[in-house]
């Protein structure tokens, strides 16, 4: 119940105000303790940024261990919205389809509109993007993001509730500031391991959440496709949308999902973030009705 009503919470109310925004907070934490690392020796970095990562996650799942608790023996017309409450910022449904409607809707206005909205999503170079490359970029962004706003959290808190899904949150944060390669090759190289870890089974899970709604899919083709992004798991969804509405998705230079599939124009778009929200309504069923098993057998003991 508190999924449903978390979900409701995020798709009439969108995000809470930043001063108030648990992962602008992460982000904060992030930034200070990010300070320096990438100027240490390769083995001192990695150690310093594991060490920060160990903090700040002890830091976030021991607050809301600790809310968690105080709710707990609460009469479950209290608990349940104050936990959906605590939940909603930890998810973000509505942001992500916005975003990728918006990028849609800037490309209506010139292909440099579009690289440059485009930018706020990604973070590979958008400046020498092609249009249907830009398609291409947002399709792939919000499918990715399908798991790493929506299923992935509501997962972990499903497993473990909302310590679970604040662990997740913060090293998927920690990943995006943090896990790249380059400068942040060994600082950031714990975050990195540690998201890729947190969303393997999520990003499966969506990747048969969308082929649950597609109109047509190969799924015999799903793991080699997926097995050519440099991620252990991005492409799993990425590689689901592309067969699923048979369209070539990919990243220049460095791979290509579904290579005989047509370059995505501006009604595959649509139709693709229609998938987007489909698949991630079913996911939010789907692990509603699991938490929803699972409280119930909790309160007859």
């Amino acid at each position: 119940m508190s999924i449903l009503l978390a979900l409701l919470m995020d798709w009439r109310l969108g995000e809470p105000p930043a001063p108030w925004h648990p992962v602008v907070w992460m982000g904060r934490y992030l930034s200070w303790a990010g300070r320096g690392l990438t100027a240490l020796a390769p083995r001192k970095a990695f150690w310093a940024g594991a060490l920060a990562w160990m903090l700040g996650a002890l830091l976030w799942v021991g607050a809301y261990a600790l809310l968690a608790w105080l709710l707990d023996g609460l009469p479950a017309w209290l608990e349940l919205p104050l936990t959906a409450l605590l939940l909603k910022p930890l998810l973000a449904f509505r942001l992500l389809l916005s975003e990728a409607r918006a990028v849609e809707e800037a490309l209506g206005e010139g292909l440099e509109a579009g690289r440059a909205r485009l930018s706020h999503l990604v973070s590979r170079n958008t400046s020498q993007l092609s249009e249907s490359e830009v398609r291409e970029s947002l399709l792939e962004s919000a499918s990715e993001n399908l798991s790493d706003s929506v299923i992935a959290p509501l997962f972990w808190f499903v497993l473990l509730g909302l310590p679970g899904a604040a662990l997740y949150r913060f090293a998927n944060t920690a990943d995006a500031m943090w896990g790249y390669r380059g400068r942040w090759e060994w600082a950031g190289k714990w975050a990195a391991r540690a998201d890729d870890l947190l969303n393997l089974l999520p990003a499966r899970l969506t990747a048969l959440l969308l082929w649950a709604v597609a109109p047509r899919f190969r799924g015999w083709r799903l793991l080699h496709e997926a097995r050519k992004t440099p991620s252990p798991n991005s492409g799993w969804p990425m590689a689901a949308l592309a067969l699923g509405l048979g369209l070539r998705l990919g990243k220049p230079g460095v791979y290509t999902l579904n290579p005989s599939g047509r370059a995505p124009n501006s009604s595959d778009v649509q139709a693709g973030l229609i998938l987007v929200s489909r698949a991630g309504w079913l996911g939010v069923l789907l692990l509603a009705t699991i938490e929803a098993g699972l409280y119930f057998l909790q309160s007859l003991q």
